[in-house]
C-alpha cells in the first residue's frame, strides 16, 4: 500500500514534534516553525521571480538555512535536538549583503507604501512574515530557550533579505530600473531607496 499523505493523528487538534512529544497545534512551538515555513515558501515565490542567477542562487542558499532553523524549531527541547546546521559565517554572509546595499545609498525622506510590481510586493510580504517568525520565536525563548544562532540569522534575515531582498544587484538592469520608484528598505533606523 502507498504512503497516506493523512495519518489522522491531528484529528484532535494535537501535532508531534521530532522526538515525539505530542503538543497542542496552537502551542507557541508550533506557530514559530509555521510561520518560518510560510517564509520558507514566500521566499521560494520571490526566488522564481528573481531574474539574476546570484539572487536566485542566494535566496535558494537562504531557504536551506530556514529549512534547518525550522526543523530545528520543530524539535522537542527536552529531547535535546541537535545543533542546527548554522555557521557564524551564514550570519557575517548576510552582513556582507546589508553592507553592500548600504553603500552610498541616500537617505530616503518619506516613505514608501509596498507594492509597485510585483516582485516588490513579494518583497514586502517577505518582510513582514520575517518579522512576525523573528517576533514568534524571540516569545519562544523566553520560555524555552532557542539556539543563540536561530535568533541571529532571523534577527539579520529580517534586516538583510527579508525587509529588503530585493537587492540593487538581484535583477536584471531593466527591471531595476522598472523597480526604481517602488521599494525602500531599512538599515539601523534609516529608510532608503534602493535604486533612485
Amino acid at each position: 500500500m502507498a504512503f497516506r499523505i493523512y495519518t489522522k493523528t491531528g484529528d484532535l487538534g494535537e501535532t508531534a514534534l521530532f522526538g515525539g512529544r505530542r503538543v497542542l497545534k496552537s502551542h507557541l512551538r508550533v506557530d514559530a516553525y509555521g510561520t518560518v515555513d510560510e517564509l520558507n515558501s514566500f521566499i521560494g515565490w520571490l526566488r522564481d521571480s528573481a531574474g539574476a542567477h546570484r539572487v536566485r542562487d542566494g535566496l535558494s542558499e537562504i531557504q536551506h538555512r530556514l529549512f534547518t532553523v525550522g526543523a530545528h524549531l520543530a524539535s522537542d527541547p527536552e529531547k535535546k535536538p541537535p545543533t542546527p546546521d548554522l555557521s557564524a559565517g551564514d550570519i557575517e554572509w548576510l552582513e556582507k549583503e546589508i553592507d553592500q546595499m548600504d553603500q552610498g545609498l541616500p537617505p530616503l525622506k518619506n516613505f514608501i507604501l509596498p507594492g509597485g510590481h510585483p516582485t516588490v510586493s513579494v518583497c514586502h510580504v517577505c518582510r513582514t512574515v520575517c518579522r512576525r517568525a523573528e517576533r514568534l520565536v524571540v516569545a519562544l525563548h523566553e520560555n524555552d530557550p532557542v539556539d543563540p544562532l536561530v535568533l541571529q540569522y532571523l534577527n539579520r534575515l529580517s534586516d538583510a533579505k527579508a525587509r529588503k531582498p530585493c537587492l540593487p544587484s538581484c535583477f536584471a538592469s531593466g527591471e531595476q530600473k522598472y523597480l526604481a520608484t517602488s521599494f525602500f528598505f531599512h538599515v539601523r533606523g534609516e529608510y532608503y531607496d534602493l535604486y533612485s
